[in-house]
């Protein structure tokens, strides 16, 4: 089905995308996936192609370019692997922040690196105390003069062993009530004292996606690297949800999508009692049915995608979108493994990595559970 939002030079720059990962990413993903990190060096690659930031203003190096860019380039560091994802938090999660709230200054001092690739950003939320219940967080900044004294850990922090910059979620209110009115987002730079970093987390799959936790030990923070204004960090947040939500939608279609046509090359590939399984009832139906599972996604996706891009608020779509993709990008996962058969367990086939991969889509980005609770809460229930 036509997608509207995409054009003629969407497609022309899909093409110099998929062209640019062929050289510079699938050859080595196997290697970056042993490393637990995509590595700088294709950071900075990225960046000198046009593939980070690409929404950002052009007076910091970037083109302006509108949303269709970024569902082509999530789509496609997906198509390498999901465990790309830091470069789509990187690009449409976390600079957003400072591209929407942030001072002159700022916006001058961290986008052009955002962009160029010779900055790498993260955004802390969780703690290991508190995931989707933010209000929960523990983490404090305490005015000191002209700056803040951050004291506090976060866990499970994606790009967060690589990162330069993290937009720290904190409390610079703990008499706040209700609590979530004491959230602000503060920018801790990397080299900064009292703050460190745990070692890479050994997570069950996207193993490329570098993640860790940060540990902030009095640490000193100008009061200049508050991201907008004092107490309103968490509706910030609640802003920018509809973004990164649609994002993990858009991967798990995308994800769905690739799956299927690996399975699909498998099945007519592979035989069994003398003939390619791909013949037997059962295989067609079980593709049959995630062939319209997934084209039902794609569908619901792509009209969210144009009701963002308009300026919509569609929160109560997307939690439906988060949650329902997820699910099923966890189904055909383990749907395509059962039709590669024993060789789908084996780490050689791309399923079994997909599989792996994608578990914890129903995790991050606030829960399915969470999800459900949103739209039941936008029923009026």
């Amino acid at each position: 089905m036509e997608r509207l939002y995409l054009r003629e030079e969407h497609a022309i720059f899909r093409r110099s995308l998929r062209k640019f990962l062929k050289k510079e990413a699938y050859p080595y993903f196997e290697q970056w996936e042993s490393e637990q990190q995509v590595p700088r060096s294709f950071w900075k690659k990225a960046g000198e192609q046009g593939f980070l930031c690409p929404w950002a203003d052009e007076i910091y190096g970037a083109v302006q370019a509108d949303f269709g860019y970024s569902v082509v380039i999530n789509e496609e560091f997906e198509r390498v692997g999901t465990a790309m994802v830091g470069l789509g938090l990187h690009n449409d999660i976390v600079m957003p922040y400072i591209a929407s709230l942030g001072t002159k200054s700022q916006k001058s001092v961290w986008l052009p690196g955002a962009i160029s690739g010779n900055l790498i950003s993260a955004i802390a939320m969780t703690e290991p105390g508190a995931g989707s219940d933010l209000a929960a967080i523990r983490t404090t900044a305490v005015r000191d003069g002209n700056d803040y004294i951050l004291n506090g850990e976060k866990t499970f922090i994606t790009n967060g062993y690589s990162a330069d910059l993290v937009v720290v979620v904190c409390k610079t209110d703990t008499q706040a009530k209700p609590a979530h009115k004491g959230i602000s987002l503060i920018v801790v730079e990397a080299d900064t004292p009292g703050f460190s970093k745990g070692k890479k987390l050994q997570k069950v799959g996207q193993h490329a996606n570098d993640t860790c936790e940060l540990i902030f030990e009095d640490v000193r923070v100008p009061a200049r690297n508050l991201v907008g204004a004092e107490g309103k960090g968490f509706y910030y947040l609640m802003e920018n949800l509809q973004q990164e939500r649609l994002l993990v939608a858009i991967q798990s279609v995308a994800s769905t999508e690739i799956m299927l046509d690996l399975t699909i090359d498998y099945v007519k590939q592979r035989k069994a009692f003398g003939q390619n399984i791909s013949r037997f009832q059962n295989t067609q139906f079980k593709l049959a049915e995630l062939k319209t599972e997934c084209q039902i996604g794609r569908t619901f996706v792509d009209r969210l995608i144009e009701d963002h891009v308009s300026g919509k608020d569609v929160v109560t779509e997307v939690s439906m979108a988060k949650w329902w993709t997820t699910d099923l990008a966890k189904k055909v996962a383990a749907e395509c493994m059962q039709l590669h058969g024993g060789y789908g367990y084996m780490e050689e086939y791309e399923i079994a990595r997909r599989f792996r991969d994608t578990a914890v889509s129903s995790i991050y980005a606030g829960s399915n559970e969470i999800m459900k609770v949103i739209i039941a809460k936008n029923m009026g229930l």
